[in-house]
């Protein structure tokens, strides 16, 4: 690949600014090197405009959202805080502390014995996002943590079938990743955790982020096409942007998965919605296959920043 097809393309830039709050304020942060105070003032407004302003108004006086307090409605309400943490709703606003006061004092896993929302079930898909939803607006849970660190397999990921699988799944393991990166952030910097965190990076890299380790084959070619909100599931660019985030040194192993990224780009320089997932929450934000997607433009060219260097801008 040429050296300039990882820069972005101004047009582009101006596209992804003309958006809402939640995307203005991570293009400025991640892309044009915005000072603190404007992109602290940007960020501002997600609790109180567009996107983070309708989800957070779609939550229930009961504290959940789509549906009943238990099953597939609370699905919903993890998918929904989520979300919020994606969009970067401050952990600090007035909006967010009702909200998480809501979830944290009525929400419980009625089947194990009304356990708190905030303190996990019996999945590591699903504990390692609400991991990171605690850490990230209310307080690292340090018992949930550990449950993950002994969920961890000898092949260095996670899988929700396990016991009885005791091969990884991408799925459950970028799922345990994020929550545990997010734990770490809120200042549990634990050797344990690091430990874990690095295993379960290597399962990635070692499979090029894509492919089988037995057979060199693609594992999945719907990790090729990019969507947003993931949901629980893998994609190759959600990967590449936990590797990002968590301050993972760029190396050989991700070429190939940083060159699907690169085929996904229109000429006009934007990405586009390759596909959208079963699953939903209360909020239309980008529901078009096939049209340009904001999310996945923001999140590619943040990749391609973090794979070639600011020496490339």
């Amino acid at each position: 690949m040429l050296l300039h097809d990882y820069a972005p393309r101004p047009a582009a830039i101006r596209w992804l600014l003309d958006s809402d709050p939640a995307i203005r304020w991570q293009v400025m942060r991640d892309l044009t090197g915005g000072g603190s105070e404007a992109v602290a003032a940007e960020r501002a407004r997600v609790a109180k405009e567009g996107w983070g302003a309708e989800l957070l108004a779609r939550q229930s006086s009961a504290g959940n959202w789509g549906g009943p307090k238990e099953g597939p409605g609370l699905l919903v309400t993890l998918y929904s805080l989520v979300v919020l943490k994606d969009l970067g709703l401050e952990a600090a606003s007035a909006e967010a502390r009702r909200m998480i006061g809501r979830v944290d004092k009525r929400l419980v896993f009625k089947p194990l014995k009304n356990r708190p929302f905030l303190h996990g079930e019996t999945e590591p898909c699903i504990n390692g996002r609400i991991l990171g939803i605690g850490a990230y607006f209310k307080e690292p849970n340090d018992e949930l943590a550990d449950q993950l660190l002994r969920e961890q397999l000898a092949d260095g990921g996670w899988n929700c079938e396990a016991p009885k699988s005791r091969r990884s799944s991408f799925h459950t393991t970028i799922c345990v990743l994020e929550g545990l990166l997010a734990y770490e952030r809120a200042g549990r910097r634990r050797a344990a955790v690091r430990k874990a965190r690095k295993r379960a990076e290597e399962y990635l890299l070692e499979r090029g982020m894509f492919r089988s380790l037995r057979t060199g084959e693609v594992i999945e070619k719907r990790w090729l096409r990019f969507s947003f909100p993931t949901f629980w599931h893998y994609d190759v660019l959600r990967g590449l942007d936990y590797l990002r985030e968590a301050g993972v040194e760029p190396e050989r192993r991700v070429r190939e998965a940083v060159e699907v990224v690169m085929a996904r780009r229109h000429q006009n320089g934007r990405w586009p919605l390759n596909r959208l997932h079963p699953e939903r929450i209360p909020l239309e934000m980008e529901t078009e296959v096939g049209r340009a997607s904001r999310w996945n433009t923001l999140r590619a060219l943040r990749v391609l920043r973090w794979y070639g260097g600011s020496v490339l801008w």
